[in-house]
């Protein structure tokens, strides 16, 4: 663990090829990292503007261009994989995900075939299967960890996203404990999105005299609350979208105001370097659940509609990954 008394991972939010032979192995031997994630538009920016990519691409040519997107990225996975492999043997993490067709969000079946057919091509046991938290998403995450296929629930926004999480993973699990009574259980995390959050409402909320920069912390510590009493095993909650925009905010303040025991923040590379600086080596105690509540309350006070907030933000989410994969499809088509 990077933080082993509190049981706190840092993960890196960045996949890349040549990265991953040199800043990724150099993060690991320094121990500052112990897992990592991708998604669409990490994807997008690698196959598109690295030249590490630039001949498989070309060999490629002709090819169905998702097959052509799987190929690089089960490549990447599998390298990232075997990379955290001594981190996974030790049960220090060791995970890296990687994301179903975003246009499956709305399609249970689709995303469970999916699932199971990546998590079987990459064939590493340290591999997230991530799904969008979704009405059909919900139990694809059960079927998927039923089949004993690690999860990362991905575009939490809301306490009611992350209990629908919880209740498929623990069916999913007690499902796979059923059939593998002699196995262990399936891991998975509650992806939480932080940062988006004041992005999106830091400017109303300055014109309505909301303290602002608040309201990503507030709500992920909510939901990281729920997630504790759930109190299963294999699933913690991770902390996502941690990078900060522009200079009014430190750049690792959504990983030092999130430094919880149990829990995971993946970050960009920018954000990990500050936080390294940063020298803090011991979790915090969570934001008591009354400060949250009484904030929450000023948001009705103040006539913000937090529903509205939390839909908006999923939507946008989704629609981000969905015209991300397309755009590379549509490169990859071009040769």
């Amino acid at each position: 663990m990077y933080i082993e008394k509190g049981k706190f991972s840092l993960w890196c939010d960045f996949v890349e090829r040549e990265f991953l032979e040199t800043g990724f192995k150099k993060l690991l031997n320094e121990k500052i990292v112990n897992g990592a994630t991708s998604n669409p538009a990490i994807f997008k920016n690698a196959f598109l503007s690295s030249p590490a990519y630039h001949e498989d691409i070309a060999k490629l040519k002709g090819e169905n261009p998702k097959t052509v997107y799987e190929i690089l990225a089960v490549k990447d996975i599998q390298t990232s994989a075997d990379l955290l492999s001594d981190l996974y043997e030790k049960g220090d993490d060791g995970f890296i995900s990687i994301e179903v067709d975003p246009s499956l969000c709305d399609d249970t079946e689709g995303t469970v075939h999916e699932g199971v057919r990546l998590f079987n091509a990459i064939h590493r046991p340290n591999v997230m299967i991530k799904v969008p938290a979704t009405d059909a998403g919900y139990a694809a995450m059960q079927e998927l960890m039923s089949r004993g296929v690690n999860v990362n629930a991905t575009l939490i926004f809301s306490p009611d996203q992350a209990k629908n999480c919880m209740e498929a993973f623990a069916q999913g699990s007690s499902a796979f404990a059923d059939l593998n009574p002699q196995k262990p259980l399936p891991k998975a995390v509650i992806s939480i999105f932080v940062s988006r959050f004041d992005r999106k409402m830091d400017a109303l909320f300055l014109e309505k005299e909301i303290p602002t920069a608040l309201l990503g912390i507030y709500n992920a510590t909510k939901i990281y609350h729920d997630i504790q009493k759930w109190a299963l095993p294999n699933v913690r909650a991770l902390f996502a979208s941690t990078g900060v925009k522009g200079n009014d905010l430190p750049k690792a303040y959504y990983v030092t105001e999130l430094l919880y025991a149990n829990s995971i923040n993946t970050a960009p590379l920018e954000t990990i370097d500050a936080f390294v600086q940063t020298g803090i080596k011991e979790t915090r105690a969570p934001i008591e659940q009354e400060v949250i509540d009484n904030f929450f309350l000023l948001l009705q006070e103040k006539n913000i509609d937090i529903k509205a907030v939390y839909d908006s933000l999923l939507e946008e989410g989704l629609d981000a990954f969905k015209i991300a994969f397309k755009e590379i499809l549509e490169e990859l088509e071009k040769g």
